[in-house]
């Protein structure tokens, strides 16, 4: 009886696992701007968390538990790539990416742009809160920050989103007439 509880439980958790790759995907595109890059730290995700399960507690913290598991990794990725800088102050230069095979819609583009011009630690903040709807208490356990630390972070990123976004409107719209008022067009995004 037992061995069949253990086999149920192990194949709820391998259903549960695969129902949160769609979104550990888009968390690790997000952070990496790489396609196959975040299909490979997605899968490392899902390999540890198969051999680590036994350290799973309460299966409804399963989300937040990969999403720990994702950023550890994500962080150990930059500590190599960039050793001796604080992950705070790292912007990956995103023209070293070859990550715009995703996007149809020129909108959709330049946000991405926006977003990955942002520091680390920005915009795994931004990308945690605003893209994937946790909570600012969930984000600061999951990357263990100060509650006031997730909520600067995401403070300075959108400020710095809505600039960049400003100028892009600006450059892209053009100018109307001598009082230099951007021509204004509506768009629909599906």
């Amino acid at each position: 009886m037992e061995l069949i509880k253990t086999a149920c439980r192990a194949l709820t958790f391998g259903h549960r696992l695969e129902r949160a790759r769609p979104r550990l995907y888009r968390i690790a595109y997000a952070w990496t701007r790489h396609p196959e890059f975040a299909d490979d730290l997605t899968q490392d995700v899902l390999y540890r968390a198969l051999q680590k399960r036994h350290q799973l507690r309460d299966m409804e913290a399963l989300d937040a538990w990969l999403v720990r598991i994702l950023h550890g990794r994500w962080c150990d990725v930059l500590r190599k790539r960039y050793p001796d800088a604080e992950l705070d102050d790292v912007v990956d230069d995103p023209a070293n990416t070859p990550d715009r095979v995703h996007s149809n819609s020129e909108l959709v583009q330049n946000v991405r742009n926006a977003v990955s011009s942002l520091p680390v630690g920005q915009r795994t903040v931004l990308t945690l809160v605003d893209l994937e709807g946790f909570s600012y208490q969930t984000v600061a356990d999951l990357l263990d920050l100060p509650i006031g630390t997730v909520m600067s972070r995401l403070s300075r990123a959108r400020r710095q989103l809505k600039h960049l976004l400003a100028d892009l409107a600006e450059s892209e719209l053009g100018m109307v007439d001598a009082h230099d008022k951007p021509r204004r067009h509506l768009r629909r995004v599906v």
